[in-house]
């Protein structure tokens, strides 16, 4: 679709653009207007920052026992980053996450049974001291998880509380002689004591008895744990583990007050140990659901709309409301308060999730990378690992290589890889320039480099054809423009339309930031309005991105 009509399509954002600022100048970031301030500065790390989750168990195995292992990641190191800011062959990532290190019973760590040691198929607390020197010699900082909602049912405190009514530990725990209703899900949550005739609360599963928050003796222990973690261990901040369900206040049993209370509390605590501090929290749902856990909480929450609405629009190929949740939280927070991401280890793999589509995924990617906030990326969704339910097939090994142990292992792996490794691996997408692992390189570091897209506010523009999204990343002095073809057949003549005040008037001559032929010279009326643009002479590709510096003459 072409001409006046095709703006239609767009209208809510074109009108967002037109309510922007004087074109005289750059405007300043609309996040710095934002009704909930943060509780920090930002953190100098965070500028264009990536970060990296890493499943320790399946990254990279040291010792040939199938398991993956701290000195594992340690040798990896340098291929998420190698701290050299002139290398393009690592990742680029500025932070990584790690699932759940300390010591359990289970293969997943979700069930903790001693908060001060480190699981011990990953090694000893010394090596993790080792992995976070490491890490910051290449200017990695650390997020570890941290399990509060539960203890694992093999915690030595849960079984002094089950076995000993009289136990200190007792009141750690919620125990009552029958059943209170479901969980908060609608399931069973109070599980049979197999010491006596009563039951106890565990949200999760009967693995994983919940902890009472009400009790100060529980909250002050959670305070000692991220002391040691910070002080101890090293770590830079934490990524927090099912935070809605922290407290139960009667028959409220998610995003509870009381949740809400401690976990001001516990950041107060941490940002006291460490102001640079940073922790993000899963709290799953919509964005409306996710605010009431700013402004004084914890730093960031994982923004888990925006993971829906932008694969959503990848896979139908078309963009629909894809940015409207980015603006309604650029208009809230600060960009490095939320953080988006594709998947995670709960969630279908991205390439799965887009149909393990190559176009697909590099598009995802392309949108990912140059929209606002602090993006998360799934240890090998850069090479387009595939992945469903159950959760261990979420998980599997890491693909380095060709082999029946992938590259992860001399052993048998803990966990079968998937059947796509011998062609889905990083020795192979290494030699080819491009792979999607290489665009991730190029837009990580892009997003480092360039001013506009580390720090810039997104500004949204219309185009003549729903399949084609189309903004801009702008600093004070400085825009990107992206255009990227979602569907499936190539667009021929589609033009970019904005708002008054989208761009200071003039002429710029667009580079194109991912390689191939520059985009048409764009000229910017004296309102600042972008007027019938058309960013390339021809045809815009199928699943085709456009990555242009704007640079003015």
């Amino acid at each position: 679709m072409r001409g006046p009509a095709a703006f239609a399509l767009c209208g809510a954002l074109a009108a967002s653009a037109a309510a922007l600022p004087s074109p005289s100048t750059f405007p300043t970031s609309r996040a710095v207007r934002s009704t909930a301030k943060p509780t920090s500065t930002p953190p100098s790390w965070t500028r264009g920052a990536v970060c990296y989750e890493v499943f320790v168990r399946s990254f990279y195995d040291s010792d040939g026992n199938g398991i993956g292992d701290l000195d594992g990641l340690i040798r990896k190191l340098d291929y998420i980053n190698d701290g050299n800011p002139a290398s393009r062959t690592d990742l680029g990532a500025s932070c990584i996450w790690l699932m759940p290190v300390t010591a359990s019973p289970s293969y997943h760590g979700y069930d903790v049974s001693d908060y001060y040691r480190v699981e011990p198929a990953y090694g000893t607390n010394d090596d993790f001291k080792r992995l976070v020197a490491e890490a910051h010699r290449r200017g990695i900082k650390v997020l570890v998880d941290m399990v509060l909602n539960h203890s694992s049912s093999a915690h030595p405190y849960f079984q002094s509380a089950l076995r000993d009514t009289t136990s200190t530990y007792r009141n750690w725990y919620r125990f009552s002689p029958t059943p209170l209703g479901k969980g908060p899900w609608g399931a069973e949550a109070w599980h049979r004591s197999p010491v006596r005739a009563e039951y106890y609360y565990g949200a999760f599963s009967s693995e994983m008895p919940d902890l009472d928050y009400h009790t100060p003796a529980v909250r002050e222990e959670a305070k000692r744990i991220a002391t040691f973690w910070l002080r101890e261990m090293g770590v830079d901040g934490f990524r927090l583990d099912a935070i809605p369900y922290l407290v139960e206040d009667g028959d409220c049993l998610m995003g509870c007050a009381g949740t809400h209370a401690f976990l001001r509390e516990y950041a107060a605590h941490v940002r006291s140990i460490e102001p640079g501090a940073y922790t993000v929290g899963e709290a799953w749902g919509n964005i409306a659901a996710v605010l009431p856990y700013y402004p004084d909480q914890l730093t960031s929450q994982f923004a888990f709309e925006l993971s829906d609405s932008l694969l959503a629009a990848v896979r139908r190929g078309s963009v629909g409301g894809m940015l409207a949740g980015y603006l309604r939280l650029q208009d809230t927070l600060p960009a490095y308060r939320w953080s988006p991401f594709l998947s995670n280890h709960d969630r279908t793999r991205a390439m799965t999730a887009l149909g393990d589509d190559g176009a697909r995924s590099k598009t995802a990617a392309t949108l990912l990378m140059t929209l606002p906030g602090l993006p998360f990326v799934y240890y090998g969704e850069e090479i387009g690992m595939t992945g469903d339910k159950p959760d261990p097939r979420l998980r599997t090994p890491m693909q380095w290589s060709q082999g029946p142990g992938v590259g992860f292992t001399s052993g048998t792996p803990w966990e079968r890889p998937q059947p796509d490794s011998p062609t889905t691996n990083v020795e192979a997408e290494n030699a080819d320039p491009g792979s999607l692992l290489n665009l991730y390189r190029r837009l990580i570091h892009l997003r480092q480099a360039n001013e506009a897209l580390a720090t810039g506010i997104l500004v949204p523009l219309s185009a003549g054809s729903s399949q084609v999204a189309a903004y801009l990343r702008r600093t004070d002095d400085h825009a990107v423009l992206v255009v990227a073809n979602l569907g499936a057949a190539k667009v021929s003549g589609v033009s970019i339309g904005s708002g008054k005040g989208a761009l200071p008037p003039g002429t710029y001559a667009p580079r194109n930031l991912l390689g191939g032929a520059n985009g048409a010279t764009l000229v910017v009326r004296q309102d600042g309005q972008v007027l019938g643009y058309v960013p390339v002479p021809g045809a815009i590709g199928p699943r085709q991105s456009l990555v242009l510096d704007l640079i003015r003459r």
